[in-house]
């Protein structure tokens, strides 16, 4: 007889789902985490839909937030929690993804900069903005993403800007070219088109180098697991749970 409690088709608990917070490995897309765990539930014999709580770049590290069976359901409530990010951005050059998987160009001097002057720039991002996202972004227009036409060549000048608000833009080390920062930020912000926009503003353009997502809401980095970790438990868990059934 089936215990009461036990999926009987897939031998594991109900499908009650879970939260994994978890440290993206650079390089790896939202998407690529996803179908990893995805794939690792369905390997470990448990049906699971998953879903991440936001996005985050190839080239940013740090906090995704994944949300597996009817936790899903609440990943709108979770998409909309603000952002904290850390990371540095690199002065007096730029590059077309505003990060660095695309190559530099425009290299300039940054010798007549102050600490005054990077100051001053980023305290005029705070409060509520309107943002347009990067041709490298996963934004739709006209039934593709951006990137999709960035890798063709492609600029749409018409990217539906969205408004944004930056709460809290610190800059934590000015060792240039890099600088050094901490923002707090509302849904939707790209952090990229913030430090490109402030190398606009200092007039010598800038790309950000590193960043690492530190929390959402109140999901904190200092709880996630590495990813190699997250499986680990998914396929313990499981192996828990097929082990019940055959008592």
């Amino acid at each position: 007889m089936q215990k009461k409690g036990i999926d009987a088709e897939h031998g594991a608990a109900p499908e009650e789902g879970e939260f994994l917070l978890i440290d993206k490995p650079l390089d790896w897309t939202s998407f690529d985490v996803v179908a990893k765990i995805r794939n690792t539930y369905k390997h470990s014999g448990l049906k699971r839909k998953v879903g991440h709580c936001g996005t985050l770049d190839p080239k940013a590290t740090g906090l995704l937030l994944l949300a597996s069976g009817r936790k899903t359901r609440t990943i709108a409530d979770l998409e909309i929690l603000d952002k904290v990010y850390d990371g540095t951005m690199k002065l007096g050059v730029m590059t077309e993804s505003h990060d660095t998987e695309t190559d530099e160009y425009g290299h300039c001097s940054i010798a007549h900069l102050t600490e005054s002057d990077i100051l001053a720039a980023a305290s005029l991002f705070l409060g509520t903005r309107m943002q347009q996202p990067p041709m490298h972004s996963a934004a739709w227009h006209n039934g593709k993403r951006l990137y999709e036409h960035a890798r063709k060549g492609e600029v749409i000048k018409e990217r539906k800007a969205k408004q944004i608000v930056v709460h809290r833009f610190e800059i934590t080390r000015i060792d240039l070219p890099l600088v050094h920062f901490v923002l707090h930020v509302s849904k939707g912000a790209y952090i990229r088109v913030i430090a490109h926009e402030l190398g606009q503003s200092l007039g010598v353009g800038a790309y950000l180098d590193t960043l690492r997502r530190i929390s959402i809401g109140p999901y904190s980095l200092n709880s996630a697991k590495s990813l190699t970790e997250t499986i680990e438990g998914i396929l313990s868990r499981a192996s828990v749970s097929h082990a019940e059934e055959q008592e």
